[in-house]
């Protein structure tokens, strides 16, 4: 089978993204290993604000600008949590696992060990952060607020990702603004293994959509295990309809690649 990378721009966000996305892959620099080739197509859609990562994350209920990244290859699997101005969060996540004998760090641990490697501070506020900001406090001041959103939020969430298979060895990346919106501090399916992104000698896999729903069911390791027993995209849509939220997956293996989603998704994929 081909060299194979598949990115896509989050649940819920349009196909008029997929030209963007696949300009993306085509200016692709192809040198590298896979995961070489995953971060670099995340690091590209951290540098464009449409997207809900880096430059383009949404805000925090209190206006701040928290972000979650993970890698995961045969090198192993190092994710940021709630990491603060930084410019790409999986650049950070790369450098956790390998360049640190952990496998997570989370807030002002995760900004410290950024600068200590010499990441240079970075706002990634934009004019979409601080109008929706504007919006939510109309809807706090009109009242108009739903309930269930004053303590915790699941109104929108994207996370930009990318799976890859160059030369028999598979990577995959994720990184999100998160959810708006959402209480400081909070962590969704992103970062975390098993839920929103695997990877092994069979496959890689990434997931999109509500966290909170993603991470309880371990979406990507569940189809992970599975690759293999059946289609690919067999098991991706069998996982996927059993969800009444917003959820999207890239996966890739030996021989096939996958994207599927309950709701919008752009994607992009290309043949190396």
């Amino acid at each position: 089978m081909k060299n194979q990378i598949v990115i896509h721009g989050g649940a819920n966000s349009p196909s008029t993204l997929n030209e963007k996305l696949q300009k993306i892959l085509d200016n692709l620099d192809v040198n590298g290993s896979s995961l070489d080739l995953a971060v670099k197509s995340v690091v590209m859609m951290e540098d464009d604000p449409t997207f809900n990562a880096g430059t383009g994350s949404v805000p925090r209920i209190d206006g701040s600008i928290q972000m979650d990244a993970a890698v995961m290859s045969d090198s192993g699997f190092g994710s940021v949590m709630c990491i603060e101005n930084v410019k790409h969060p999986v650049m950070v996540a790369r450098d956790v696992m390998e360049k640190s004998p952990h496998i997570m760090l989370a807030g002002e641990g995760a900004v410290e060990f950024a600068r200590k490697l010499e990441y240079e501070y970075y706002n990634p506020e934009t004019e979409k952060s601080r109008e929706m900001m504007d919006k939510l406090k109309a809807s706090i001041k009109n009242n108009t607020l739903p309930e269930k959103f004053k303590f915790m939020v699941k109104s929108s969430s994207d996370t930009v990702g990318a799976v890859a298979r160059i030369d028999d060895k598979f990577a995959a990346a994720v990184s999100t603004g998160g959810a708006f919106p959402m209480l400081r501090g909070r962590v969704g399916d992103s970062p975390v293994i098993g839920a929103g992104i695997y990877q092994g000698e069979k496959g890689a896999v990434v997931a999109t959509g509500i966290g909170e729903d993603i991470a309880k069911d371990l979406l990507s390791f569940r189809i992970y295990q599975q690759i293999g027993t059946d289609d690919l995209n067999e098991i991706v849509k069998k996982e996927i309809d059993k969800f009444k939220v917003s959820v999207g997956i890239i996966a890739i293996s030996d021989n096939e690649y996958s994207v599927y989603a309950n709701t919008d998704m752009a994607h992009a994929e290309r043949e190396l």
